[in-house]
């Protein structure tokens, strides 16, 4: 044999595989995984018995054109057919878009630190990541007009911010937007949309009305409960969601997550009363840390954030030793989900040790 190995791209060497959260490791008492902003809660019984209906023939391949979804999401968001695409999760619809976007050269505009798999999703597609550093730990969009350039192709605004929680809010969202140019397409990803409780923040649907070059990212997975189902979906104007479909791997939504997906906007009233539920808890969590001494950003996320720079390892060290599994960035902070009450609870008596330490 000789010493020829296959060849890869060498962007791959740049960047390590996506990390999921950690589990928390069980030692004594219960554990609580507060580290990938799940839902406490899994599906509503009658999405539950949707599911088990549907199971029954996933020996046959999915709609690969998801068209009882699509419609469903049509009706329900008030938006023609053509003008929505899907995806496995919102992070697979934007790989999908970044895939349609990108050409050698070609620029994308996000702010940083953002949701993890950006310049993973970006490098992957060929594009050259513009990162543009948070302000006050949101987005800086001053900084991010400027830097616009002929190359960039696609802009991200994620709000809420993932993992700060922070916001855009209306009025400066809507100065941000009528300077990038029209060729130039600015996705709103709104993973965390029914979290919001802060009227100043506006539904990214107002703008993808009103603009051409404005697309939405939302996603199941989240508030809906269904993460492990991966389902997410687009809606954009024709061009942008014809570009997507285009970019999708054959059957990549199944027909269990897509039938979960309709019967879970079929329940959304019963669903969004347990998000009104987290967020309540959000608020206790956030005002039993302030009291405590913690700087946490406002949040309207189903988490919050803690800026902890060369602490952060041994904060995650020890909730991990008290059986919380939270998501920390290295020399950065850590962000920690909303959970159960219980699970609350004892992710706040962990960081209060860790707070009064001696």
């Amino acid at each position: 044999m000789n010493d020829l190995s296959p060849r890869f791209r060498p962007v791959l060497d740049t960047f390590p595989a996506y990390k999921p959260g950690k589990a928390p490791v069980v030692t004594a008492g219960q554990a609580h995984k507060l580290s990938s902003n799940e839902s406490p809660y899994g599906p509503l019984p009658s999405v539950v018995e949707v599911i088990a209906e549907a199971g029954s023939g996933i020996n046959r391949y999915p709609d690969n054109g998801a068209e009882t979804l699509i419609g469903a999401l049509a009706e329900r968001f008030d938006v023609p057919a053509d003008h929505v695409a899907v995806g496995c999760g919102s992070v697979g619809v934007l790989k999908q878009l970044l895939e349609a976007v990108s050409d050698p050269g070609s620029e994308v505009v996000y702010a940083w630190r953002s949701f993890e798999a950006y310049p993973t999703l970006a490098d992957l597609a060929g594009a050259t990541s513009v990162r543009i550093p948070l302000k006050e730990e949101g987005h800086d969009l001053a900084a991010m007009v400027k830097a616009i350039t002929p190359r960039t192709r696609l802009i991200l605004v994620c709000n809420p911010n993932n993992p700060t929680g922070t916001v855009v809010r209306e009025q400066e969202l809507a100065e941000f937007i009528d300077q990038v140019p029209a060729d130039c397409l600015v996705v709103l990803d709104e993973a965390y949309r029914e979290y919001i409780r802060d009227p100043g923040v506006p539904d990214g649907l107002d703008f993808y009305r009103s603009r051409g070059n404005v697309a939405v990212l939302r996603t199941f997975s989240k508030a809906y409960g269904l993460a492990g189902l991966r389902v997410g979906f687009l809606i954009g104007h024709e061009g942008v969601a014809d570009a997507v479909r285009k970019t999708m791997l054959p059957f990549t939504v199944s027909s269990v997550a897509q039938a979960a997906a309709v019967a879970s906007l079929n329940a959304e009233n019963e669903l969004l009363e347990r998000v009104e539920a987290v967020v309540k808890e959000r608020d206790r969590v956030t005002a039993a840390l302030r009291s405590d001494g913690w700087t946490v950003p406002d949040t309207e996320a189903n988490f919050v954030w803690l800026r902890l720079g060369e602490h952060t390892a041994h904060f995650a060290s020890m909730c991990e030793t008290a059986g919380i599994a939270v998501r920390p960035f290295a020399g950065e902070g850590a962000r920690v989900s909303i959970g159960t009450s219980a699970a609350n609870d004892a992710f706040l008596a962990a960081a209060s040790a860790f707070q009064h330490r001696v």
